[in-house]
């Protein structure tokens, strides 16, 4: 039934090759022309990656009355390069201070005054965008601030920092790497389809699609967020890599069966036809494990990882569209001429490849190479052990940007304390100016129990220390010298209290220690029966993404592992086979991680595995490799019904040996590519984990679990592994390596149009 379904397929595609050609391109050009991109309708709310449960979201509610949470807020740092500022600059930065408030979108501009050692001078930009926006407003409302600047002010220079700048210098590099990654990657894959096909057109052809497909994922998913679907920044980046790799296997898949074909005697469009009605089950069922394991994303409580899972679901339902109609219907037009200047001619006696040479090894000694495969995987994925996760709590502006530098001048001035201070709140039921001594109690607590070099608060701050009767005396009277208390530690309704902790040498506070931290908040709330406390700062909303992340990934874990053993139960029409297959992609998913946590952390010196890392090797081993598994174990078991298990398996791994391979060197260079490119952009180190890391994984998989460890499995199972089949009752053939008549090859409509 399934067979006849391709074969239909099959037939289409080559009868209709000039309109499915035509359709695929108008459309593209339509959709592009007429909808906007991913762009256009990205988010990025660091607010909307966390439930409202969460610590970290309860403390920023805590500190509502500190932070000015409706509006951007952007800062302005002038110093000069090396001395005293003079009269002359306090005059020329007052002067950018009044024409930064006639701008449009500037609420209010705030001078903070000189810094310490007088040589830098900071204002607030409080502005009437969204906090993280970086829309067109705001890239427009960044660049006028920044074109007040003199473009020669004698050694006064001027940094526009913060939220707001950050966020537009972010987007503007990541446009930039996202553009390289793309060249970068088709590049690198073109040259690598040169080498496999040694052929001009192959490696065009094989790539157009999802070339093509790539241009109109965009406007689709677009247009898909009035559904419902989220897009972020991360989203465009994967997608790229996703669509092409994925893109490119389906494309092998078709190809490399297609000249197979040829070789056989078949002409180019019978080929076409035959490759489809083979292959094209292992296509649709690849696509389908990969769009399970995605769609699975929205069961997860991390918007980071929902935001993901439906959108890149639907770059892989086009790319499936595609690779079933459209690298057909290329391929029927080109014919022989694809694969131009090599052999693609009738080969009657094929000589064995490497991989079939490999394969004539692992068939011989199963048991020794299933073994030491598995023992070698499991120490690696101890490497593991004794590493934390890093990534997230990376708020550096992007190197080499406005911003940057600003938030250097920021350090050197006015000290790194600013960027790395940790904030407890406590809120109590009634004004704290009738229990002033709990304000008191609380300093102490957290001076004496919180190891931090200082801690600032209503009783202490710029140098100054007051008791608790002197503050209310002070509040009562109307001194001056409480507008700055009362304004950063104390709410308007004195209700909520505001402290904040420095660690000593002004680092942040280790991601290790939040949950002591919190649990000092709580004694130190408990002991003045504070209505609610809590600690707000980069590191505990750190702490909770890890911690929500993590335990979203092991319970999605189980349901992919699920669904895709039922997907490959019913390609493989076993349910022995799905088993082992599985439990080798999980097996290949720990050891690439605990081989990344060896090399970057353990060896290389890096702070933790980065959060996202996990996640993208699991969308990448457990989906993709599945592709893998598909392709191996169809052919396996298409073999199967002509040859005992041994000659079947030694036959399959020669002919798809190269596809996978290549494949897997295309999708792991690919996300070299992505290391390689964006380890100049924000967060540089862990985009080159991530790309390196999951590169490792995709390479091991490829060229040991897929085409070594498991051949040895499926050897060592004999016709098991098609238990309950009736390849299973069939039973090996009487003598060994015995061939059986071949069965008739499926259908072709040889007199349909050519």
């Amino acid at each position: 039934m399934t067979s006849r379904v391709f074969t239909s397929i099959g037939n289409f595609s080559v009868r209709f090759r000039w309109p499915i050609v035509i359709g695929w391109v108008l459309i593209t050009i339509v959709s592009v022309k007429a909808f906007p991109g991913l762009s256009d309708v990205a988010k990025d709310s660091q607010s909307s990656f966390l439930p409202a449960s969460s610590p970290s979201v309860q403390a920023e509610n805590l500190a509502q009355p500190f932070q000015d949470s409706k509006h951007g807020i952007a800062t302005l740092v002038a110093a000069r390069e090396s001395g005293v500022l003079t009269a002359a600059d306090i005059q020329e930065i007052s002067s950018i201070e009044t024409r930064i408030r006639g701008l449009s979108n500037v609420l209010r501009v705030q001078d903070f005054g000189l810094s310490p050692d007088k040589h830098a001078e900071q204002a607030q930009v409080v502005t009437g965008l969204p906090p993280f926006s970086a829309g067109s407003d705001a890239i427009a409302l960044v660049a006028k601030i920044r074109g007040t600047f003199p473009s020669d002010a004698s050694g006064l220079q001027f940094h526009l920092t913060g939220t707001i700048p950050g966020f537009v210098d972010q987007q503007s590099q990541s446009k930039s790497s996202q553009g390289d990654v793309q060249r970068f990657s088709l590049l690198f894959i073109i040259v690598l389809l040169l080498i496999a096909f040694r052929a001009l057109l192959a490696p065009l052809i094989t790539l157009l699609p999802a070339a093509l497909v790539l241009a109109l994922a965009s406007p689709v998913i677009a247009g898909a967020t009035h559904l419902g679907v989220q897009v972020s920044a991360i989203t465009q980046f994967i997608l790229i890599v996703l669509v092409l790799g994925a893109g490119t296997d389906y494309g092998l898949f078709l190809v490399f069966r297609m000249r197979e074909e040829l070789r056989r005697g078949l002409e180019p469009k019978d080929a076409v036809r035959r490759a489809v009605a083979t292959v094209g089950e292992s296509i649709t069922f690849s696509a389908l494990i990969v769009m399970a394991a995605l769609m699975s994303l929205i069961i997860a409580q991390f918007d980071f990882y929902q935001a993901l899972g439906p959108a890149l679901a639907i770059g892989i339902a086009l790319m499936l569209m595609a690779g079933l109609t459209l690298l057909p219907a290329l391929l029927a037009i080109f014919g022989r001429a694809v694969f131009w200047p090599s052999r693609a001619r009738l080969d009657e006696n094929p000589r064995a490849n490497v991989y079939g040479r490999i394969a004539a090894v692992v068939v011989r000694r199963p048991m020794p190479v299933a073994i030491v495969g598995s023992l070698i995987f499991g120490a690696i994925a101890f490497g593991q052990l004794g590493t934390t996760t890093a990534g997230f709590a990376d708020t550096s502006a992007p190197s080499g940007t406005d911003s940057a530098a600003g938030d250097t001048l920021v350090s050197e001035h006015y000290g790194s304390a600013n960027l790395n201070a940790t904030e407890f709140l406590f809120k109590f039921a009634t004004p704290i100016w009738s229990h002033a001594d709990d304000l008191q109690t609380i300093q102490t607590r957290l001076q004496s129990d919180g190891g931090f070099a200082t801690v600032a608060g209503p009783l202490a701050f710029s140098g100054q220390a007051l008791t608790p009767a002197q503050l209310v005396a002070i509040h009562a009277g109307g001194n001056a010298l409480a507008a700055e208390a009362l304004a950063r530690y104390v709410s308007p309704d004195g209700r909520t209290v505001q402290y904040i902790g420095v660690e000593p040498g002004a680092a942040a506070l280790p991601i290790r220690d939040v949950p002591a931290t919190r649990a000092l908040a709580n004694s130190a709330g408990a002991a003045v029966n504070a209505a609610a406390q809590g600690v707000f700062g980069i590191q505990p909303f750190a702490y909770d993404v890890d911690q929500l992340s993590s335990s979203d990934l092991w319970h999605i874990i189980p349901v992919v592992a699920v669904l895709i053993a039922i997907l490959l139960a019913i390609v493989m029409r076993s349910l022995v086979a799905p088993l082992y297959l599985v439990t080798s992609v999980l097996l290949s998913y720990l050891a690439a991680l605990g081989l990344t946590a060896l090399i970057f952390v353990h060896f290389g010196g890096q702070s933790g595995i980065n959060f996202v890392l996990p996640f993208l090797m699991f969308v990448f081993l457990m989906a993709l490799g599945s592709d893998y598994n598909v392709l191996v174990m169809t052919r396996i078991r298409e073999e199967s019904h002509q040859l005992s298990t041994r000659e079947a398996v030694r036959k399959a791994i020669g002919a798809t040996g190269t596809t996978v391979t290549t494949a897997g060197l295309i999708l792991g260079g690919t996300f070299a590519v992505l290391a390689f490119a964006g380890g100049g952009a924000s967060g540089g180190s862990q985009i080159q984990q991530i790309g390196y890391g999951v590169a490792f994984g995709v390479v091991m998989d490829t060229f040991v679990v897929r085409t070594i460890l498991v051949p040895a499995i499926v050897v060592l199972l004999g016709r098991r592994n098609w238990w309950p089949s009736g390849l299973w009752r069939e039973g090996e053939p009487a003598v060994a390596g015995a061939v059986s008549p071949p069965l008739p090859a499926p259908p072709l409509q040889t007199t349909a149009p050519r």
